[in-house]
């Protein structure tokens, strides 16, 4: 799924499959986790929310389902 990138300290990028109703949130620390069953007035409002962490606190976290798909390896060379 592509993500874009967005501007938050917690927050790297977000992306959303339409046709799964699936959010990817990558954040700052480098893990990724999907959430299931988000509407696409979800990522809409998110995507543009003022602040995207905060906005992701309030209305995303702990309110889907969700699983850490991924963390981007660190250190020299990656």
């Amino acid at each position: 799924m592509d993500r874009n990138t967005v501007s938050s300290s917690a927050i790297k990028s977000i992306g959303y499959d339409a046709a799964k109703s699936q959010l990817e949130v990558e954040f700052s620390s480098g893990s990724v986790y999907r959430y299931h069953d988000v509407k696409p007035e979800n990522y809409a409002e998110l995507f543009k929310a003022q602040s995207v962490g905060k906005h992701f606190g309030k209305h995303i976290a702990g309110k889907f389902k969700s699983e850490k798909i991924e963390e981007k390896a660190t250190g020299v060379g990656k």
